[in-house]
């Protein structure tokens, strides 16, 4: 329901509340989630934790554990449950985002958790840039009981985009996880939400559309805790480069995108976004000790583009400190 026939249709508050509510605006979490047991209390929890936040809306993606079970034992007029029939999590994210009442959307993955004030900081951002269709911050690793392991917040001075930002995010995907990042929410329903047709990096396909729709908002924050555990890790170590090029076609073959691209830049553009993600599979094997594939992977990196490769082995040398 729109906000102001809800606020028609609500009984007449005190003047403060109504002060309130007609100048805040409403943030609505949507958190996909199958076999999530271990962690999705913490999670919920991470973003009742937040002032802002006037709905979580959790969807069932076809859980066989106890996900429901601790979802539906937890009072809280913000909290719904949904059921996806495991239609993926693209589809569940889809599915939450339709059902949203909130301004403003943020997309949680049921093991991560958000910081504290973390929705706050991001609508302080929105504030200040109103024409961004998208606020994003930045994230730090924990393991699977919640401590941290990642050192994000020793890149302290490095700034990423903000404006027209699609350019730089057709080359690679730089904000990662929804859950650092605000997106309105009429804007992702116009974009036309996620593609369920992706397996991998259907994210990056979805924040190029909202960039070709309008401005991205960056805040040098750590805003999340991205949880790495057995299923997350072990997912990620399995995946090879050629698991991402389907998506790089998709962003490349987009007419919403390349309508926005100068139409001279798109082969640099597509090059650079293939040497972005088999850099980031030749990270994933170096976590993993499999060194010889990291190898293998460097050297795809030279046959596309010789200039790239001093860049691409920094980051990988970095991904041993957890950088």
């Amino acid at each position: 329901m729109p906000l102001a026939d809800a606020l028609l249709e609500a009984p007449i508050a005190a003047p403060a509340e109504m002060d309130v509510r007609a100048t805040s605006p409403m943030v609505s979490v949507v958190i996909p989630a199958k076999n999530a047991a271990a962690y999705i209390g913490e999670t919920i929890a991470s973003a009742l934790a937040q002032a802002e936040v006037s709905e979580i809306i959790v969807v069932d993606d076809g859980s066989t554990d106890g996900t429901m079970a601790i979802v539906g034992a937890i009072r809280d007029p913000r909290l719904r449950l949904m059921t996806n029939d495991t239609g993926g999590v693209s589809a569940a994210r889809n599915l939450g985002a339709r059902n949203a009442d909130g301004d403003w959307l943020v997309f949680l993955d049921a093991d991560d958790r958000l910081r504290p004030d973390a929705v706050t900081t991001l609508l302080m951002a929105a504030k200040s840039a109103p024409r961004a269709v998208l606020v994003y911050g930045d994230y730090n690793t924990i393991d699977s009981a919640g401590r941290t392991i990642g050192r994000r917040d020793l890149l302290k001075g490095r700034q990423k985009p903000s404006g027209n930002v699609l350019e730089r995010l057709a080359r690679g995907n730089f904000i990662v996880n929804g859950g650092i990042m605000l997106v309105r929410t009429d804007a992702f329903r116009a974009s036309g939400g996620f593609d369920v047709s992706l397996r991998y990096c259907e994210d990056w396909h979805c924040w190029c559309r909202l960039a070709a729709t309008g401005e991205f908002a960056y805040v040098p924050k750590l805003l999340l805790d991205y949880r790495l555990h057995t299923t997350n890790t072990m997912s990620a170590a399995l995946r090879t480069p050629q698991d991402f090029f389907p998506a790089v076609a998709r962003v490349f073959d987009d007419p919403l995108i390349l309508g926005q691209l100068p139409k001279d830049a798109v082969p640099k553009l597509r090059q650079a976004a293939e040497i972005h993600l088999v850099t980031y599979s030749a990270m994933q094997a170096v976590r993993f000790g499999r060194y010889r594939e990291a190898l293998a992977y460097l050297g795809m990196i030279g046959q596309r583009s010789l200039k790239a490769m001093p860049r691409s082995a920094a980051k990988i040398a970095l991904s041993l400190f957890g950088i």
